[in-house]
């Protein structure tokens, strides 16, 4: 309904989605928009599943549509509005982490002490496995059934963002799902990014954020931010790790 209807008019959405809509915002900033939900105005053409890519003059156009700062939110009246007709959002980089987090807090209000909640690549997890850590995998991004690194976690949340989620391989070119903002094209620089913390929407979110600013520019902002981690891949499957992870 949102990309239907708000380019046309401000709409009133729900508590939940205004939410989510100014996390994004926030962290949009943060990132100098390499974080932005407006990448779906070109993402919405790919169609991973019949290896379908748009054309370099359908990026062009639906690149005019990408940027998180047409998007302007109303506090009080709780609506959003696209200020550009082409301008469409997907909620894939967030959703997910918001979801876990909405898990996890039903969780505890019924007692759970002891908990993980698994949603593909978003994991959080509530105590400790009864004494011991839990060890969460980080999936191997070129190798079936084979982990990469385990990591040892408690009370944490870890959302993990690769390559090889979405995807299809045209003469020898991987185009997948996590598409750089400012090129409408799928970033190259690293093929995973696990981001740790205490929030799993921030999490999900830095996954994405990281993988699109590329090893270089993931490490600076990752040691940048107080109380995340990050594990990064790089294109040579080689492993990097964060400061903090790297002291502990």
């Amino acid at each position: 309904q949102v990309n239907l209807l708000a380019s046309s008019k401000p709409l009133v959405i729900s508590n939940e989605l205004y939410d989510l809509l100014m996390k994004a915002e926030k962290i949009s900033k943060m990132s100098n928009g390499a974080f932005d939900i407006t990448y779906a105005s070109v993402g919405y053409r790919y169609n991973y599943r019949n290896n379908i890519k748009p054309s370099e003059y359908e990026i062009k156009q639906g690149i005019k549509g990408i940027n998180y700062q047409s998007l302007k939110l109303n506090k009080k009246l709780k609506t959003v509005f696209f200020e550009n007709l082409n301008t469409r959002i997907d909620l894939g980089g967030i959703a997910k982490g918001h979801a876990v987090k909405n898990c996890l807090e039903i969780l505890k209000k019924a007692g759970v002490k002891h908990g993980l909640v698994s949603a593909g690549g978003d994991t959080g997890l509530i105590g400790d496995k009864k004494g011991r850590p839990w060890m969460v995998a980080i999936k191997h991004p070129r190798a079936d059934h084979k982990a990469a690194v385990h990591l040892p976690l408690t009370n944490e949340a870890i959302s993990t963002s690769g390559d090889y989620e979405r995807y299809f391989v045209e003469n020898g070119q991987r185009y997948h799902h996590i598409l750089n903002p400012k090129t409408g094209k799928s970033a190259n620089e690293v093929v995973s990014v696990s981001v740790i913390g205490d929030d799993p929407t921030m999490v999900d979110a830095l996954s994405t954020t990281l993988f699109v600013l590329g090893l270089e520019g993931a490490l600076n902002k990752i040691n940048s931010l107080e109380g995340y981690e990050a594990v990064i891949i790089d294109k040579y499957q080689k492993l990097h790790f964060s400061e903090g992870l790297l002291i502990q």
